[in-house]
């Protein structure tokens, strides 16, 4: 019985992991650099519609949006590589419903300007180069209460 258990299980994990033609596997961009991805960040106008977490807001700052979408901060898990990559060049893609009104359309779609054909290859990968260190992954807080241990008396006692 334990057997047939593990065969399934081992076939579970074998086939979820299976990656075919769509796979991210193998994508990678040369590393880019974070001063130019900087002045990429301000020839696109980010800052019209974006702030940085943690980063001073400019005294003259003013966006097209009433609440400006923050880039960077803390969260509880990493934000790879690929998902900004895939932010920037399909902003909708992983927008929910629960997203605020003042930046997606009736239907859900962003209204972050599509900059794909504008954009070169180099900019998308030092703007990302800029974004990725901005985020910072803070461990997840367990609670300070430890599990009740039985404890044993040795014999001596």
């Amino acid at each position: 019985m334990y057997k047939i258990i593990t065969i399934l299980c081992i076939t579970m994990f074998l086939t979820a992991c299976e990656q075919g033609a769509d796979s991210p596997r193998g994508f990678s961009l040369p590393e880019g650099d974070m001063e130019k991805g900087f002045e990429v960040f301000k020839k696109y106008q980010c800052q019209d519609c974006h702030r940085i977490a943690g980063e001073k807001e400019r005294d003259d700052a003013t966006y097209l949006l009433v609440k400006p979408i923050p880039l960077g901060g803390s969260s509880g898990r990493i934000k790879t590589y690929a998902e900004l990559v895939t932010s920037i060049i399909n902003p909708s893609h992983k927008l929910t419903p629960r997203q605020p009104a003042s930046f997606t359309s009736e239907d859900g779609v962003s209204f972050m300007r599509i900059v794909n054909d504008e954009l070169t290859v180099t900019e998308l990968i030092d703007l990302v180069a800029y974004l990725q260190p901005k985020y910072k992954v803070t461990p997840y807080r367990t609670s300070d209460y430890r599990l009740y241990q039985l404890r044993i008396p040795d014999k001596a006692e």
